[in-house]
């Protein structure tokens, strides 16, 4: 899927595109030791969320190719999931403004008595930004059952961790804030699944935030706009992709306990791929959004100035549309 999704973008198929490539374990092995009841904000690597809580690969791909079938209407750009029916807020690109949202929803959870913690994911970069800050302080003041993933992947874009800080990591910030936290092994998806596991157990049963800094490394470039060959080497990406890979580690467990083979993969990989191409044609040959909805959802109900303007629009259309292929829009 990664790399369907960001040939897609060289070829001007879709206008943006980001991957979790290296950071596998991280992603899937928190959402793991998740329950459907944790509320989650992502923040844009965490596709592996919405998969594993039945996000579809179709579901994905309308959502990058801004489809009628789009649940977000096309009005976000590509990889901007949002799955409200899953307990998934919707995906903003905007750094560290998902944390307090976490904190906010979190505490709003204990006040209704419902026991389930909320989780927010970012990277150590946003971890510089004012808002994890306060987030942080106001979930360990009110004692708000969340928990702080932060993947520190090595690269704030193209800033390395050891130009962001200081100190020593993300974790040890809690220390000031008052909060448990914990370093694990972000690469190791059994040390993840553990770790989460019981930081949200330790979260729901004493209702306090918990901090957890995985350790891992980001193999692909920050996003399609970004060349990470302009100020790290290849040997560097290298090592990270082929001896402590997440997924290359998995596989040697898998197969050391004879639980998979290299038939079994090269099974699996002609499956996946045909799913994701059929996903990837099906989304790319759909219609795009009614323009029609650009007025919805703007008011509980709608105003007068905007019923004139989706009038206006409509009358635009009838004597103007054959300038804007609509055929190509679900009007």
């Amino acid at each position: 899927m990664k790399s369907s999704g960001i040939n897609a973008e060289y070829g001007g198929r879709i206008s943006f595109y980001m991957t979790c490539s290296g950071e596998e374990a991280a992603v899937i092995g928190s959402a793991a030791a998740l329950q459907d009841v944790d509320t989650v904000f992502t923040q844009y690597r965490e596709v592996g969320v919405f998969l594993w809580r039945g996000f579809t690969l179709q579901d994905i791909m309308h959502q990058c190719f801004s489809t009628h079938k789009d649940n977000t209407k096309g009005r976000q750009m590509p990889i901007h999931y949002s799955a409200k029916k899953l307990n998934i807020q919707c995906v903003s690109s905007t750094l560290a403004t998902q944390v307090p949202n976490a904190v906010g929803y979190a505490y709003s959870n204990k006040i209704k008595g419902i026991k389930a913690v909320t989780v927010s994911y970012f990277g150590e970069g946003a971890a510089s930004e004012g808002d994890v800050h306060a987030a942080m302080n106001m979930a360990a003041v009110l004692r708000c059952p969340t928990l702080f993933i932060c993947r520190n992947n090595g690269y704030a874009i193209s800033t390395k961790t050891e130009d962001q800080y200081a100190g020593d990591g993300i974790a040890v910030r809690a220390i000031g804030y008052g909060m448990r936290s914990l370093r694990v092994d972000g690469n190791d998806l059994f040390a993840v699944h553990r770790a989460v596991s019981d930081a949200r157990k330790v979260a729901i049963e004493e209702s306090c935030p918990v901090l957890i800094e995985l350790m891992t490394y980001r193999v692909g470039h920050h996003s399609t706009s970004d060349d990470s060959s302009a100020y790290r080497s290849i040997d560097e990406v290298n090592y990270w992709n082929k001896e402590d890979s997440p997924v290359g580690r998995l596989g040697l467990y898998l197969i050391k306990h004879k639980l998979w083979d290299n038939d079994t993969e090269q099974s699996y990989a002609k499956e996946c791929r045909k799913e994701i191409m059929g996903a990837f044609n099906l989304a790319e040959s759909s219609l795009k959004p009614s323009p029609y909805l650009v007025f919805d959802d703007v008011y509980d109900t709608p105003s007068s100035t905007l019923a004139q303007q989706r009038e206006t629009l409509h009358q635009h259309l009838q004597a103007y549309g054959e300038h804007y292929n609509l055929g190509d829009y679900d009007v």
